[in-house]
């Protein structure tokens, strides 16, 4: 067992012999080079002999999509039974990114496929930034969808105003216990606990599928694991898995690293403390998601339910001393993604290598519907073939308060990560002023040094940043931050 990476205390059936867990390569899903060259998915031509075989009802997938809040990687020993379901009978992405390290705008961006900087909600407080017309959920519900919303929404959205394009919703104002909700246009104060509640709400809203034969789209998305990382009352003294760190956590030079992370002042302590809470959290999230598994196979609806699970970012646990999200180091923006859809074959457990992220999952949902929208997208459907060998993550401060990361953006690839911070910085409407100058500079090789510990840039001379490629990765950089 792995200290960073601990596997479920509770067993999880392996595949078979007959279904060996097999790795999908750069190519994706595709099968051959016959199916390259004519550009056809076996997701496609899976789910089209499903619907050829269950009836035209059958033709477009329910969706599921699951939304976590602030979950890093390394948390699976929480989440046997949704591991088991979506990573170890469907796909996991190994390389798995949010595009910005913050709630609101890493939301936005599964909603509309695109960067934070196309988009504009580039902070917390510029929700209402986000063009709804060009949603995932609008498209959907305009093709026929029935559509439910079920806990958090978007930071800084009112609580009394309903989420456009919502037939049903149980809209939450974040906590975990005895909260304020929105049911279907009445705010109101639920008693118990609000991942129950998520799960309930939920639940009631997939039976119904008993009696309307539309498709459904329901967007899930628990509080945890969020500070303040309240557990459910049965989960509150659950032990976890020892954790001794890893070399990152805390680093004990940060010279070569910005101001900000300098000053830094988390501690190994601490990290094993949010972590602990964090994965207590999640327990309640794993039971919620094993109860949908069985929802739908008990509807009769798990072949053909399309099942994406993602966190909105990662979380530090004292990475470089820091102990929050919004940073560009790994841990803030790699997180957990899954992905189910059997009617389609991607129900056997299979790995992805690819370097996918959040803006891929409109794109995704868009043509599992059949739906061609004309706004663009940056993202790309993870049922095809593409794939990137880089993704822009990028993050703004909002005001000029002292103190925590400057606005900056990175190239991030496999085997390197090149990040620049500017003099810039964003109000609550998401508008961007400063002078846009570089202040500072950060490239890891992620191969020799996959904790970020070395910052090759500090006190590199202008041969040897030739010798690293900088001047290229800059261009690159500036070029994706305007695209």
């Amino acid at each position: 067992m792995s200290a960073q990476d601990p596997r479920p205390s509770a067993p999880v059936p392996p595949p078979s012999a007959e279904e060996p867990r097999a790795r999908v390569s750069r190519r994706g899903f595709l099968a051959g080079s016959a199916a390259v060259a004519a550009g056809a998915a076996v997701p496609a031509i899976a789910a089209q002999a499903y619907a050829a075989a269950n009836g035209p009802a059958a033709a477009r997938p329910n969706i599921l999509l699951i939304v976590t809040d602030d979950q890093p990687k390394h948390t699976e020993w929480a989440q046997p039974r949704t591991t088991g379901w979506l990573a170890d009978q469907g796909v996991k992405f190994t390389h798995g990114h949010v595009t910005t390290p913050l709630c609101s705008p890493s939301r936005s961006s599964v909603f509309s496929g695109r960067f934070a900087h196309g988009h504009g909600v580039r902070n917390n407080k510029a929700s209402h930034q986000l063009d709804q017309s060009a949603t995932v959920q609008r498209h959907l519900q305009q093709a026929g969808y029935r559509t439910g919303l079920f806990g958090k929404y978007l930071n800084s959205w009112a609580l009394a105003d309903a989420p456009p394009h919502f037939e049903e919703f149980a809209l939450l104002q974040p906590g975990y216990v005895d909260a304020q909700w929105n049911i279907d246009g009445t705010v109101q104060r639920l008693d118990g606990y609000t991942t129950t509640v998520v799960k309930n709400r939920t639940l009631k809203f997939l039976d119904k599928a008993k009696q309307d034969k539309r498709p459904w789209f329901a967007y899930v998305t628990p509080y945890a694991s969020h500070g303040p990382r309240t557990p459910e009352p049965k989960y509150a003294g659950t032990p976890v898995p020892d954790w001794d760190g890893r070399p990152s956590v805390p680093e004990p030079d940060r010279a070569d690293k910005p101001p900000y992370i300098k000053d830094a002042t988390g501690t190994l302590a601490e990290g094993r403390r949010i972590r602990a809470e964090q994965l207590r959290t999640l327990r309640s999230v794993d039971d919620a998601v094993g109860a949908f598994r069985d929802k739908l196979a008990e509807l009769g609806q798990l072949e053909n339910t399309l099942v994406l699970y993602i966190g909105d970012n990662g979380f530090g646990w004292g990475d470089h001393g820091w102990t929050k999200k919004s940073v560009p180091y790994r841990q803030a923006h790699e997180v957990p993604f899954y992905l189910s859809w059997p009617a389609a074959g991607l129900g056997k457990g299979q790995a992805d290598d690819r370097i996918v992220a959040n803006i891929d999952i409109a794109p995704t949902l868009f043509e599992a519907a059949g739906i061609a929208p004309a706004a663009h997208h940056d993202g790309h459907s993870l049922l095809s073939a593409e794939s990137r060998d880089h993704l822009l993550v990028e993050w703004w401060k909002q005001g000029k308060a002292a103190g925590g990361p400057p606005t900056w953006s990175s190239y991030v690839a496999k085997d390197k990560q090149y990040t620049e911070y500017y003099d810039l910085t964003t109000g609550p409407d998401g508008v961007v002023s400063g002078t846009g100058q570089v202040t500072f500079r950060e490239y890891y090789d992620l191969k020799g040094d996959p904790h970020q510990l070395t910052n090759r840039l500090h006190g590199a001379t202008p041969g040897e940043e030739q010798r690293l490629g900088i001047p290229e990765l800059a261009r690159q950089l500036a070029a994706d931050r305007v695209s």
